[in-house]
């Protein structure tokens, strides 16, 4: 017998409200998004208020990072959603157009979202006249909580689920992630991934950049966070791709992993093509960081 465990009974919506025909629900995902970026504006705060944490003048006053807010929100929405549509599934979306627009609908890609903030922030900081660098390296401390809840909420939805597992704390999720799992007679238990990365981008990751930032000095040194959070991301995703098991849109018969790249028995996977980039980038971004500061010091 497999050992296994069972999905707990969660409902997605926090609640639901019915009026008339229409049903208005708080569901736990959009909870995760408002509770991971409001969570990340106090840290940012939190590091603007102590000058101490910078090589210089904190990058922005409480005014400022409280307008930086909504421009967050924006970049996260509008690239998470564009992200998601031009990086999983294209063919269905230039197909039906006005679907792009469903966001109820699920479907945000984190990759998305990074870019769209990473070009927020580029417009944001043009108009305030504030580098960004130290913007970015506000973003990085400030994204974690937000991978965080957002993964858990993945788990309570039951969407992005993991590859099949014998291992004891396989999850036996609902609707078709119990189906079609090959080798399994009796029960089809899978990698609880979101959870993996729950652990591996929320708390791992973003203990490190807060210890690093508020306790080492982190911040004296311009864009090193925001290239350690490029590179921690991009670490744990590469990772988690072995255990997650593929959107539906890249699995055939012949490619039952769902890779995008194939290299005989093995590859990678569209999350990964995304991650790679991510990890090589972070790297060097750490280099050239802590090689400038070298080179002041000993001018």
């Amino acid at each position: 017998m497999v050992l296994a465990i069972p999905f707990p009974d969660i409902d997605p919506a926090l609640f639901s409200i019915e009026i008339g025909s229409f049903t208005l629900s708080l569901r736990w995902y959009a909870l995760a998004y408002i509770a991971g970026i409001l969570l990340g504006w106090q840290i940012v705060k939190a590091a603007i208020r102590r000058p101490a944490l910078w090589s210089g003048p904190a990058p922005m006053d409480a005014d400022q990072a409280d307008d930086l807010l909504t421009w967050m929100v924006l970049g996260i929405i509008l690239g998470g959603r564009l992200g998601s549509v031009l990086f999983y599934n294209p063919g269905y979306y230039l197909a039906h157009p006005l679907e792009i627009l469903a966001v109820w609908n699920g479907g945000m890609s984190f990759h998305g979202g990074l870019l769209g903030v990473v070009i927020a922030l580029a417009i944001f900081g043009h108009r305030r006249g504030i580098g960004f660098v130290p913007l970015a390296d506000c973003l990085a401390i400030a994204t974690p909580p937000g991978l965080l809840f957002g993964r858990i909420a993945n788990f309570i939805n039951a969407e992005l689920w993991g590859r099949p597992t014998d291992l004891p704390w396989g999850v036996i999720f609902p609707g078709a992630a119990a189906q079609d799992c090959p080798g399994v007679l009796t029960v089809c238990a899978r990698h609880p991934s979101q959870l993996y990365e729950a652990a591996l981008e929320g708390i791992v990751l973003g203990l490190l950049l807060l210890w690093l930032a508020f306790r080492r000095g982190g911040l004296k040194v311009p864009g090193q966070m925001g290239g350690l959070f490029l590179a921690g991301y991009g670490l744990a995703r590469l990772i988690v791709e072995y255990f997650r098991q593929a959107d539906a849109q890249f699995i055939t018969p012949d490619n039952p992993l769902g890779l995008v790249i194939r290299l005989g028995d093995t590859g990678l996977s569209m999350g990964q093509i995304l991650s790679l980039p991510m990890l090589l980038l972070g790297v060097a971004v750490i280099l050239v960081a802590r090689s400038r500061v070298r080179r002041h010091a000993g001018a």
